[in-house]
């Protein structure tokens, strides 16, 4: 398979290293909106473009992985590169899925290409296991547990308060919640007693470090909703301790069988992750994989994480799969 990536931030990179580990991949380019001079990729030998010579280069890419962010570049970006490649993209923003579908199905069927939205671990891998279980167990509660992990957005929000010179923001599951929906009893439960939120901040020299805690507290939907707790560290501790992206969570179901109820069941999917671009970067060369296979099969337009068949995701045969993983 041959493939290319367009963004090369730290999603871009994760989705590099992630084709080094799988053998039928190869990367033949990176697309930036960057001088492309001045990125420097670690696979030696691979080219680096404009995104605007992108057009130039369709005959020499299966699937174009996108790796740009939710919030402005991938509404635009995946429906216009839909009409020229088959794509993957890691649009995340929930309440926008439907309409993203849409556009970017309309392309893809006009241009004969396939393209897989929405693809990482939320959305994406929980998506999948919310919907086993809820198949499996009709009579039920969904519930979604966060992190403990970095959330990038919110971090991004506490560094744009005055007096902070670095920040970062991790969002924690409260161990309590967790016990209670493990416990079967389908417990009620707040945002604010599912999930805290914990601050590191560097703050500027002389800064008002009450003012910083009280806005942070404060701000509204990002952090007014939940018990958060603010702690003040020097820049030394920052890069010591909190220089990665990690991340993980929960997707947990609880129902009922027997013809009262009687039985209960617990479903739990759970992921502990050290980087979480690399991890989302994971799963993404995974259903490249797939719609490259599907592709192949005359398959095109708009799919999710639903509609792939697990044996599409596999480098091994279907042999290979019933005689070692079923």
């Amino acid at each position: 398979m041959r493939i290319a990536i367009y963004g090369y931030g730290n999603l871009g990179r994760g989705v590099e290293s992630a084709i080094r580990q799988n053998a039928d991949m190869e990367l033949v380019a990176v697309f930036t909106r960057r001088d492309p001079a001045s990125v420097q990729v670690a696979t030696e030998g691979v080219p680096v473009y404009n995104i605007a010579e992108a057009a130039q280069h369709q005959d020499e890419i299966d699937v174009l992985v996108l790796c740009g962010g939710s919030a402005t570049d991938l509404p635009e970006q995946t429906p216009e590169m839909a009409k020229l490649f088959n794509v993957i993209d890691s649009f995340d923003t929930h309440a926008r899925i439907p309409e993203h579908f849409a556009n970017v199905d309309k392309v893809a069927k006009e241009h004969g290409h396939i393209a897989l939205i929405s693809c990482g671990w939320d959305p994406g891998m929980f998506s999948l296991n919310r919907l086993y279980a809820n198949a499996v167990l009709p009579q039920g509660k969904d519930y979604t547990f966060w992190g403990k992990g970095v959330s990038q957005g919110h971090s991004d929000a506490i560094r744009r308060v005055k007096g902070v010179k670095n920040g970062k923001q991790y969002t924690c599951p409260v161990e309590a919640a967790l016990e209670a929906v493990r416990s079967g009893s389908n417990p009620e439960l707040t945002t604010r007693q599912m999930h805290t939120r914990v601050c590191y901040i560097v703050p500027e020299e002389g800064a008002d470090l009450a003012a910083i805690e009280k806005e942070i507290k404060e701000m509204p939907n990002y952090f007014a909703d939940y018990d958060t707790t603010v702690h003040f560290i020097s820049e030394e501790e920052f890069a010591a301790e909190h220089a990665g992206i990690p991340h993980g969570g929960f997707v947990m179901r609880s129902g009922v069988t027997g013809f009262n109820g009687e039985n209960k069941h617990i479903i739990e999917y759970n992921l502990k992750l050290d980087s979480n671009p690399e991890f989302t970067s994971s799963v993404l060369c995974a259903f490249a994989r797939a719609i490259n296979r599907l592709h192949q099969e005359g398959v095109n337009g708009c799919k999710t994480v639903f509609d792939i068949a697990p044996a599409y995701l596999s480098p091994l045969s279907g042999e290979e799969l019933r005689a070692h993983m079923l």
